[in-house]
């Protein structure tokens, strides 16, 4: 997803009693999700959700209950209630306490064994569906999950490392159309104006990005991009404008297909909606916040940002929060690269400075590194400058050290090996260690797991006696980068050599035979390096 407004966090979010349990806890081992079925009933007469969810999983440990989260009634009426809870049709005993949903089994299950619940429950959503009026006065319901609000709404497993099929069968008042995840299997009106909408996604997703969203929508459907249908759903105030925005997304689906791989799902819908994010990922209908349409198309980027997620996020999702990185730097870099082939390096540059800009007054600030052990709780904290722009600065020099063929051989294998699946940041090292059969692993402590970034004070002197230039390199940091660092050398007539060392002591003197006093030197000057440092002629 993207922030709202670039470069800050407008969301400081306090999570109630499940959410702030350890991820350990969230983790729920004892069970793997299968499927979930959805039977959700909607009206236009108050903001209570009447759900039926049919849940099939798979029994890990042996166990005499299990337990799913699902949001319970607070103090303020909202929240869901669960009515009944049947197994083969019968009913069996369970509990709700604060957030959790305590099934106990009539008989114990045993590892392995596959078992179907069904639940049914209603409530007022304290968030996860967004229930409200769009900023033309119309009435929306929008699923806005991440990072683990699903279950406010649904009965689930609410933890991006367990995977599962989805069907929404959503019926609600015949005015209001209906999207969502995968395929649309069927549209059957019903009496009393109502209209029951079923949606099928065969594919594993995680909870973050399984949603439904209804509103008064204008549709339409460009066409295909590679045997992939895409549709925009727009208010009809806004519909021109949306469709003329939302068009772009038929090259930019095209250019991740030939460069990663091919589109996992069957269809791509780009949705103006209700969220509070810039753009939400969801799989296969992404919800981009309602002012982002602007008949000009200058949200380029977050279209190109959110589609690139249908890869990295939803089809390769991280195995826990501490690796968001790999789903936010891949949309933030690949978001880059898509530009650069588009409009050329300039533009690449440019991001590539901007973000660095960002990260280093970011490390100012926060000393933590990329892979943030440390934060388990207040999720919403992680959406910041190192999942996003370093994380993306990391994929960058990967390229540049690497070299383009074997960066987008490793990213394509990433994406083949764990597409469906979940991955963690050594499963990403391993598959660039295998593609390139170079050890990386230096690159990756550095820039992943130390809370720094390169801070060098450079300096040259030119002796004139021996026609050699003397740069002299110290590192400031505590932790010691190993890293290529290149050096435009500039002379008076406005000519340049490039010179390119390699940086790993705290300080070192390299030397250059030149004929004449240089004028200048910069450090980096094609902006390959993320760091920070000052360049200045020494006294001799």
């Amino acid at each position: 997803m993207l922030q709202k407004y670039i470069g800050s966090l407008f969301i400081c979010f306090l999570y109630v009693t499940a959410s702030a349990q350890t991820s350990e806890r969230q983790y729920n081992p004892a069970i793997d999700i299968l499927h979930y079925d959805f039977t959700l009933h909607l009206t236009d007469e108050n903001d209570s959700l009447h759900g039926e969810a049919t849940i099939k999983l798979q029994v890990k440990e042996k166990s005499s209950f299990i337990f799913l989260e699902l949001g319970g009634r607070k103090a303020n009426g909202k929240g869901m209630l669960v009515s009944k809870v049947l197994e083969n049709k019968e009913p069996v005993d369970f509990q709700q306490q604060n957030d959790i949903l305590n099934i106990t089994l009539k008989t114990p299950a045993k590892p392995g064994e596959i078992r179907s619940f069904e639940i049914l429950y209603s409530g007022i959503p304290e968030d996860g569906l967004i229930i409200s009026k769009n900023k033309y006065g119309h009435r929306t319901f929008f699923g806005d999950n991440w990072p683990n609000r699903a279950h406010f709404w649904l009965p689930c497993k609410d933890h991006l490392s367990d995977k599962a099929s989805v069907d929404f069968i959503v019926t609600a008042p015949d005015h209001y159309q209906v999207i969502s995840n995968g395929i649309k299997t069927e549209e059957t009106e019903l009496n009393n104006h109502f209209r029951l909408t079923h949606w099928k996604e065969t594919l594993d997703l995680p909870t973050k990005v399984m949603v439904i969203g209804l509103a008064d929508f204008a549709v339409n459907y460009p066409g295909e991009a590679d045997g992939i249908t895409l549709s925009s759903w727009v208010y009809p105030e806004e519909k021109d404008k949306g469709f003329y925005d939302y068009s772009l997304a038929a090259e930019i689906l095209t250019y991740y297909n030939n460069k990663i791989g091919p589109f996992a799902y069957k269809k791509l819908a780009n949705v103006q909606s209700k969220t509070i994010f810039g753009g939400m990922e969801n799989a296969s209908a992404i919800f981009y916040d309602e002012n982002t349409i602007t008949g000009t198309r200058s949200n380029e980027s977050l279209l190109a940002h959110e589609i690139a997620h249908q890869w990295f996020g939803d089809a390769a999702t991280e195995t826990d929060w501490q690796h968001l990185w790999l789903s936010e730097g891949f949309a933030t870099e690949m978001t880059h690269l898509y530009l650069e082939h588009k409009y050329g390096r300039d533009t690449l540059v440019y991001g590539l400075k901007t973000d660095r800009k960002a990260v280093l007054a970011f490390t100012k600030r926060s000393q933590k590194p990329v892979v943030d052990t440390t934060e388990s709780k207040h999720l919403m904290a992680l959406l910041n400058t190192n999942s996003y722009q370093k994380g993306g600065w990391v994929l960058q020099m990967l390229r540049e050290e690497l070299g383009d063929t074997l960066f987008w051989k490793s990213i394509r294998l990433y994406f083949e090996r764990y597409n469906g699946k979940n991955a963690a940041t050594h499963n990403l090292q391993q598959i660039f260690e295998e593609v390139s059969g170079k050890n990386l692993k230096q690159f990756f402590t550095q820039w992943l797991y130390t809370a720094e970034n390169p801070s060098l004070q450079i300096s040259w002197q030119y002796q004139l006696a021996s026609g050699n230039l003397v740069v002299t390199v110290h590192q400031l940091n505590e932790n010691l980068f190993e890293f290529p660092l290149e050096l435009s050398i500039i002379n008076s007539d406005g000519t340049k050599s490039l010179q390119r060392i390699n940086i790993s002591q705290k300080t070192k003197l390299y030397t250059f035979p030149i004929k004449h006093k240089p004028l200048r030197m910069e450090a980096d000057p094609d902006c390959r390096l993320l760091f920070e440092g000052t360049v200045k002629e020494s006294a001799e």
